[in-house]
């Protein structure tokens, strides 16, 4: 390498290392975005930053001969569009340039490839305020977690992979001299061993979360030796782009091709995606996404595929010891980021007789009054509403909160707009909630994104916790949240919803919320039920993107 990385950041690399195994709270890049953490001008230069990008070509990406300019962002704060341009390049550019870098980046040692890619996280940290900017205004989320998710998260994640990566391709020693008694002498080989990655891989992203779900993937098959093309979505393309001019410098000034990085933006008439996913010379695809293209992403042959699909998540009410903390957890849940995060909460499991709150029973229709209630006090708090529920990213998810009048159900809370009083245009929808029946499934069996909650009344627990697994193996689920004060019941919870691959937050009250995955300790996905085949960041994510390939001959003399 040009420049002294491996020196630089072995000890981030270490350390976060480290945290895999610990599976403690660690955390390389603070989540506050304050000014005595990142500098008293970080955020209106990071504004100002952005605004720059606003009706303009995005000219950062070393990536040359474009075949023509496009972009297709707008802001669900404004609903205008940003008129920010990126260069267009068919997947047959893409794929061409990808392979040929291949070749070099393949032969870089894992250790200086891991280093080399931290050294463009702590370039990208530099930019955290202006990524969240982008975020804000093309996923729609709030400004604090739009810093949060699209910059330090996303970062740890990334290091995550990097660690993974790093740790697992260096688990085996790089050679050995091998002997083996005979008896009277001994056979004697050297051998060496390389981890030879598979070869080009494609990033597919999402529109909500354009980095914390994007770089997983793209940072696990960078340092694994597979050169990267980033595909996101139309509609969220600025937070990533930042991240991959990153690496691509980061890779110029070491003498490597940046095309090792590539972005790839779908022209107006030209939606290149199933090109990319199919061309042969690519091997490796991370999708995350809607669930009907998520299978036909599986079902490519002569790929690895790692997805992210939807999934239906549950909460379980058995019993509590405060029902007003409980039912002001949930209230956040749901409308934190308008209930468009894969995690959020959307079938709440209650038994028609109610639950046991500090001992006595709670009537079925108290215990929905209180989550309607909680539900309502936060949206209707104007300094806590609009700063929770942010923007709605995708029209359609709009009209389907205004049209879950399909869920054959009774209507205990109604949605409407709500006014920004940052954004006047803004596109705003609170949640509705649904009473429903057990028996009608079709109502619940499947996802319904967005602010939609539906409250299902059961016979009792058992049949709760049955239902939640039957979602779970039959529609996925990446999240599970469940009260209890009954050792027995909570076993029987873990037990089953460990069976269906599920992940079970229990009784949280407070700021900790069923949504929230730990870089370095959860577990995102579990690869377990159809939300999705793989999990971030475990060995599996990032061993699959390599292979181990032995050589050995005889020891002369």
């Amino acid at each position: 390498m040009k420049l002294d990385l491996l020196n630089k950041h072995q000890d981030a690399i270490n350390t976060a290392v480290k945290a895999l195994h610990e599976r403690t709270f660690y955390a390389h890049y603070p989540e506050n975005p304050s000014p005595e953490v990142y500098g008293e001008n970080a955020d209106k230069e990071g504004r100002e930053k952005y605004k720059s990008h606003l009706n303009s070509k995005f000219s950062e990406l070393l990536q040359n001969d474009p075949e023509q300019w496009v972009g297709q962002e707008e802001s669900p704060y404004e609903q205008q569009p940003l008129n920010v341009k990126y260069p267009f390049f068919s997947p047959e550019t893409l794929v061409n340039r990808a392979e040929e870098a291949f070749h070099q980046w393949r032969k870089v040692r894992p250790a200086d490839r891991a280093a080399i890619l931290v050294e463009s996280l702590e370039r990208v940290r530099e930019r955290f305020f202006e990524i969240a900017y982008a975020t804000m205004h093309t996923t729609g989320q709030a400004y604090m977690m739009s810093f949060q998710a699209s910059g330090p998260h996303a970062a740890d994640r990334a290091l995550e992979a990097i660690a993974a990566g790093f740790e697992e391709q260096t688990r085996f020693p790089e050679s050995t001299e091998w002997e083996k008694p005979m008896g009277k002498y001994n056979l004697k080989l050297n051998k060496t061993w390389k981890a030879v990655p598979k070869g080009v891989a494609l990033v597919i992203g999402c529109s909500t979360f354009p980095t914390w779900n994007t770089v997983p993937g793209m940072y696990a098959s960078l340092v694994t030796g597979n050169p990267v093309i980033v595909k996101p979505h139309p509609k969220a393309v600025l937070p990533i782009a930042i991240f991959v001019a990153e690496v691509q410098q980061v890779l110029r000034d070491n003498g490597l091709n940046p095309n090792i990085c590539q972005l790839a933006v779908d022209a107006d008439d030209y939606l290149i995606t199933k090109d990319l996913a199919e061309h042969p010379k690519v091997k490796l695809i991370d999708y995350t996404g809607g669930t009907e293209f998520g299978n036909y992403v599986e079902n490519l042959k002569g790929k690895t595929v790692f997805t992210e699909k939807t999934g239906v998540n549950s909460i379980i009410l058995d019993s509590v010891d405060d029902l007003d903390k409980v039912a002001q957890n949930l209230a956040f849940s749901v409308t934190l980021y308008s209930g468009q995060m894969c995690t959020a909460p959307q079938n709440f499991f209650v038994p028609e007789k109610g639950i046991k709150v500090g001992g006595e029973q709670v009537p079925f229709e108290d215990v929905v009054q209180k989550i309607t209630e909680a539900v309502s006090g936060l949206v209707n708090n104007p300094k806590a509403g609009p700063h929770i529920l942010g923007a709605i990213q995708n029209p359609a998810t709009a009209e389907r909160v205004k049209s879950a009048a399909t869920v054959n159900g009774k209507e205990v809370l109604s949605t409407c707009d709500f006014s920004n009083p940052m954004f006047a245009n803004a596109r705003t929808c609170t949640p509705v909630i649904y009473e429903v029946d057990a028996t009608e499934k079709e109502s619940y069996s499947r996802e319904l994104f967005g602010p939609i909650v539906l409250i299902i009344k059961t016979k009792d627990t058992d049949q709760s916790i049955a239902l939640a697994k039957e979602m779970a193996m039959e529609y996925g689920a990446i999240s599970c949240g469940a009260y209890t004060t009954d050792p027995d019941v909570k076993e029987k919870i873990m037990d089953e919803m460990s069976l269906a691959g599920t992940p079970v937050s229990f009784n949280l009250t407070g700021g900790i919320y069923v949504n929230q995955n730990a870089s370095f300790s959860d577990f995102h996905v579990t690869g377990g039920n159809p939300a999705g085949n793989a999990s971030f960041t475990n060995p599996e994510f990032v061993i699959k993107r390599f292979t181990w390939v032995g050589f050995r001959e005889p020891v002369l003399g």
